[in-house]
């Protein structure tokens, strides 16, 4: 059918905005171009009549200088206009492009929920609960193991606090004794002697019990 009858051209796409802000910024940019050759001009008919005297041919360079002004004025309005019809659609476009992005945002975040959800279901809230009931009597029997691991045993449960406080003292001052043993070596060592030693008395100086004896009267 296409042989028979032809087929049509495909239909281009609309211009978006983008492409139309840079249609517009061309030739925003083409007048700006004429209107720095106007004054290029203008510069070089103002020189030329600084140079001339009053007469025809100034006039002549003062009317054109005047035609190249209108003809600024004029691309300067133009100018103006196109930068405007720039801005607005720039704005128009940021606009258009913010809300993409905040629908984009906005389909994230539902699919976001719904994953949250599907996962949610996964998770049961009392099977939890029982998990740290069960840990915390785990904590607990732990606990009370390693009491009875360290209990004592043979120890009197009959001694009264008191007497282990005045026994106590007592330690302390034992204690203390032995520290300062330096009297153990006073009371062992002897003293040694300080003059000679006295002669042994004489056989005839001893009564029948070997006891000096009493000098006669």
């Amino acid at each position: 059918m296409d042989r028979l009858f032809g087929s049509g051209k495909p239909k281009a796409p609309p211009p978006s905005l983008t492409d139309a802000v840079a249609g517009v910024e061309g030739r925003a940019d083409s007048v700006d171009k004429k209107i720095q050759k106007l004054d290029a001009e203008l510069m070089k008919c103002k020189n030329e009549m600084k140079k001339m005297r009053n007469g025809p041919a100034k006039e002549r360079v003062k009317q054109r200088a005047m035609r190249l002004l209108k003809q600024k004025k004029v691309y300067e309005n133009q100018h103006g206009n196109l930068q405007q019809q720039s801005f607005n659609m720039e704005q128009a476009n940021y606009q258009i492009q913010n809300l993409k992005d905040t629908q984009t945002t906005v389909q994230a975040m539902k699919m976001g929920v719904k994953e949250m959800k599907k996962e949610y279901k996964k998770v049961d809230i009392n099977q939890i609960e029982d998990l740290q009931d069960d840990m915390e009597d785990m904590m607990s029997m732990a606990d009370e193991v390693q009491e009875a691991m360290g209990r004592s045993y043979g120890m009197p449960d009959d001694i009264d606090e008191a007497d282990l406080d005045a026994e106590l003292d007592m330690l302390g001052d034992d204690l203390a004794l032995d520290e300062d043993a330096s009297y153990l070596d006073a009371a062992a060592a002897p003293a040694a002697p300080t003059g000679l030693p006295s002669a042994t008395p004489a056989a005839s100086e001893v009564d029948e019990f070997g006891l000096p004896a009493l000098p006669a009267q």
